[in-house]
C-alpha cells in the first residue's frame, strides 16, 4: 500500500459551512456554503459546483458540518465508541444509507478538540486526516465561507 500526503488547512463553522484549502501536492480548494459546495483544482483551472444537500449525504464532511445536532447526525449515522488508540478517544460512525461512499469513519479527540479522522471508503481505501494547531471558536472573516470562480475557469454544475 503506498501513502500519500497532503497539507492544507480546514475551517468550519456550523451549521453546514467549511473551507479546505489543499497546498500539497497541488492547489485545491473545498467550499460549502450552506448550499452550494464548490471544488476548485487550480492545475486544471476547473470549478465543479453541486448542491451541498446532494454532495455531502453520508461523507465525513457531514459528520464534521452537523456534529453539533446529534438526532440529524444519528439520522444518517450509527455512532458506536471505538477503543482508545494514539492517544486519542474515538467515535466510529457508520453510514446507515446502503449506497453510502464510505464504510465507516472513526473521529477521534483529544479532550473536547476534534484531532484525526481515519476514513475507510466504500473500495476499502483507507484515509487518515490529522488536525493540528486546533483553534476553537476563532473569529473568521464573512467571506470565509464563500466562493467565486476565477476569472477564466471553467464551471462545470452538476
Amino acid at each position: 500500500m503506498r501513502a500519500k500526503t497532503s497539507a492544507g488547512t480546514f475551517e468550519f463553522q456550523r451549521p453546514g459551512q467549511f473551507r479546505f484549502e489543499y497546498r500539497k501536492p497541488f492547489a485545491q480548494t473545498i467550499v460549502a456554503d450552506g448550499k452550494t459546495l464548490w471544488l476548485y483544482d487550480a492545475d486544471l483551472n476547473q470549478v465543479t459546483q453541486r448542491p451541498q444537500a446532494q454532495a455531502l449525504g453520508s461523507t465525513p464532511a457531514a459528520l464534521i458540518a452537523s456534529a453539533a445536532d446529534l438526532r440529524a447526525l444519528e439520522s444518517d449515522f450509527t455512532l458506536a465508541d471505538a477503543p482508545a488508540r494514539d492517544g486519542l478517544q474515538w467515535v466510529k460512525a457508520t453510514p446507515k444509507s446502503r449506497d453510502a461512499q464510505l464504510q465507516s469513519v472513526e473521529i477521534g479527540f483529544q479532550g473536547d478538540a476534534l484531532a484525526a479522522l481515519d476514513i475507510l471508503d466504500a473500495f476499502g481505501q483507507r484515509s487518515v486526516l490529522r488536525f493540528s494547531n486546533v483553534q476553537v471558536n476563532p473569529s473568521m472573516s464573512a467571506g470565509t465561507f464563500q466562493f467565486k470562480p476565477p476569472a477564466g475557469a471553467d464551471v462545470v454544475r452538476q
